[in-house]
């Protein structure tokens, strides 16, 4: 089944959306782990992210999201991997998010978004499941060395 590319492509005249979230890596036998967050009957895994409240610096935003969606607080900034664009879920809003990487010691937390139901799970670089966003995926794949790099320093 070829891919829905139609996510991507901006219509004209819509309106644009700033949001922020971040890659989260742990250490564990010296491998880097990536926590993705799973629930709301969502078929895949998301990097969590969300958008920019008034007057909120995109860094915090990220932190902000990552708390909320995957209780993780104690987070140690150490790149910023860039921005993709796509519609949002509801296609009517165009969305630009900016991610960062962080490196956490944290293994889970509880979530403080009452709106969603998140869950965290770790997993290798090499064994990434199913994301419900392609350009997340990318986003990791294409930031592979540069989380390597980061864990090893």
């Amino acid at each position: 089944m070829p891919i829905d590319d139609t996510w991507y492509q901006r219509p004209p005249g819509i309106r644009e959306r700033v949001g922020a979230g971040g890659a989260i890596v742990r250490v564990e036998d010296g491998k880097p782990l990536l926590a993705l967050i799973r629930g709301d009957g969502l078929d895949g895994y998301l990097l969590p992210k969300g958008g920019v409240d008034p007057g909120e610096d995109i860094e915090r935003a990220a932190r902000r999201e990552i708390e909320e969606e995957a209780g993780l607080t104690d987070l140690l900034l150490i790149d910023n991997l860039g921005t993709r664009e796509r519609l949002n879920f509801d296609r009517n809003r165009w969305q630009v998010t900016h991610y960062f990487l962080f490196l956490t010691t944290q293994t889970g937390g509880k979530p403080t978004d009452p709106r969603h139901v998140y869950e965290v799970e770790w997993f290798p670089l090499d064994g990434l499941p199913p994301m419900f966003w392609p350009e997340q995926r990318s986003l990791i794949v294409e930031s592979q060395a540069r989380i390597e790099e980061a864990v090893r320093s």
